[in-house]
């Protein structure tokens, strides 16, 4: 706990002071981009802000946030389609509005140090953290929230964020067609597919994938050498998720993939 203490003091400074071309250069110089899934979401709990100011103060290359929609129109930062696992709320994020979503307590289930942790909103993820750390947004069930893709899409450009010249910004998501619509709104935007299917490694589905993708990311049980040969082969990069232990981790650098997608990002180093 004094260790998780200890970097959340330094995340104060950190993600205020380092300026963007030495946080670029920082990822452009490794073989391996360290991403912090929801967040350094094993010490803080997860999509807050005191799990992604960990993430800086950890050194991680990337934040990973989970994007969906309020009652009222707001892109806000939840895994689940529920706010029942990591608040003290109950429903669902699309029934309830963003005045509603943010009286909620999205820490204390981590522990009291996080009580009153709030849902953070995406407008407040992209402005605090532009140029500090790299973004990896996944679009979270946007079936569910038709229009997603254009409006994340505004946010995007309203702040210049559309044109990434080193990957600092990176959309993916589970649903294909979303990443197609999102591939043809932002067309010099990095685009993942996110899958957990054995039936999504096949070189017929790799083929369709890099008609519009550039990351290729599946679950580190897909994960083995012929997998990270013929996603390459297919000119797409591979980011893997989600690793919870050091022995995870050390699997996927000998993988030799391009990013690790992890909720301790001091297990990647």
């Amino acid at each position: 706990m004094k260790k998780v203490l200890l970097f959340c003091l330094l995340a104060t400074v950190i993600f205020v002071t380092l300026p963007f071309g030495e946080a670029e250069a920082s990822r452009k110089e490794k073989e391996i981009a360290n991403v912090a899934h929801r967040g350094a979401s094993g010490y803080a709990p997860e999509n807050t802000i005191a799990a992604f100011d960990l993430a800086v103060a950890m050194g991680a290359d990337y934040i990973e946030i989970d994007v969906q929609r309020s009652k009222d129109g707001k892109l806000v930062i939840l895994h689940d389609t529920t706010v029942d696992r990591t608040t003290d709320g109950t429903g669902k994020v699309g029934d309830l509005d963003f005045k509603e979503l943010r009286q909620l307590d999205a820490g204390s289930w981590k522990g009291e140090e996080f009580a009153g942790e709030k849902i953070p909103s995406f407008d407040e993820v992209l402005d605090r953290y532009k140029g500090k750390i790299g973004i990896l947004i996944e679009l979270k069930a946007p079936e569910l929230y038709p229009g997603i893709e254009k409006q994340m899409t505004k946010a995007l450009k309203k702040r210049k964020m559309d044109k990434p010249k080193r990957e600092e910004v990176i959309v993916q998501s589970f649903n294909f067609e979303s990443m197609k619509l999102a591939n043809k709104l932002l067309p010099r935007m990095p685009i993942g597919v996110l899958t957990s299917s054995p039936n999504d490694v096949s070189d017929e589905a790799l083929k369709a994938f890099r008609k519009y993708a550039d990351y290729f990311n599946p679950s580190i049980g897909l994960v083995n050498e012929e997998l990270v040969k013929k996603v390459r082969k297919n000119k797409m990069k591979i980011q893997s998720w989600t690793v919870r232990t050091p022995e995870a981790a050390q699997f996927l650098k000998e993988m030799k993939v391009d990013g690790i997608i992890t909720d301790y990002p001091d297990y990647v180093y």
